[in-house]
């Protein structure tokens, strides 16, 4: 199922116009698919760094997240396909935090740092 990611300049729209150009977008979408409109309600959007997730991991974080999701939004695990969990890994050396680049390395160090203290 592909996504839709619509950016426009602030108060371009009212906020029933952008409800209405969500709605339709989606529906123009699975119309030139050929879908049926399966479309997710919940979108989870995770970036971490590159090495930070291992397999298992990152599975772990798919499931936990779209359990959260569904137990606040009071639906069943028979929906969890409406919700899409997209984790992106983030290249050593891009990712920025206190105006300095933070390498993966670095993270490692301060949550061993971090543990020894606690």
């Amino acid at each position: 199922m592909p996504m839709i990611r619509l950016t426009l300049p602030s108060g371009s729209l009212t906020e029933e116009s952008r409800r209405t150009v969500q709605r339709e977008l989606a529906a123009v979408l699975l119309r030139w698919e050929g879908a049926p409109d399966t479309a997710p309600r919940f979108l989870v959007d995770v970036t971490v760094p590159e090495g930070a997730l291992s397999e298992r991991r990152k599975a772990g974080l798919v499931e936990d997240a779209t359990r959260t999701v569904l137990g606040a939004a009071g639906l069943p695990q028979a929906d969890a396909l409406r919700v899409w969990v997209l984790v992106h890994q983030q290249p050593d050396g891009t990712w920025g935090a206190g105006g300095s680049v933070i390498r993966y390395a670095d993270l490692v160090a301060l949550a061993k740092e971090q543990r020894a203290d606690a």
